[in-house]
């Protein structure tokens, strides 16, 4: 209970840094994971579809670091970070356009049996995390002094 009660004390009072980054390592993998098997599900039709594939995993080294250390946390989490919010706007854009060049055009339903618009969106939000992580107050872990 009382771990909890530090938690979200530590929460509350903007301190998340080391939490933040490690869950975006986590989330990293798990998006890498997702984006590669869409991705060759549609046999890497676009050489661009290896990008996420390569920019994504930066933040796991870079997440496990800044869990670590204040430094990373404050420089290479946020610079793998910024690739990935980056890529995962180019990624809406090249999903939209593959939409767009089906036949009809921008329909409904295109929409939802093509390349999906909104999923690399949802990568950006891996990099978001990791940007957040830079600006949070670090947190103390139990056992550790202030």
């Amino acid at each position: 209970m009382k771990l909890i009660r530090s938690a979200l004390h530590a929460i509350r009072t903007g301190r998340f840094e080391r939490s933040m980054s490690a869950l975006t390592a986590a989330g990293a993998a798990i998006t890498t994971a997702e984006i590669y098997l869409s991705h060759d599900g549609a046999s890497f039709g676009n050489k661009m579809m290896y990008w996420p594939i390569v920019v994504v995993p930066t933040a796991i080294p870079a997440g496990v670091a800044g869990f670590f250390s204040r430094r990373a946390a404050r420089t290479v989490l946020p610079a793998a970070s910024i690739l990935i919010v980056v890529n995962g706007i180019q990624g809406a854009y090249l999903h939209v356009r593959g939409i767009r060049q089906r036949p009809g055009g921008l329909t409904k339903y295109n929409m939802e049996s093509g390349p999906p618009a909104f999923a690399p969106l949802l990568a950006s939000l891996v990099g978001g995390m990791g940007l957040l992580a830079a600006l949070l107050r670090r947190e103390t872990l139990p056992g550790e002094g202030n």
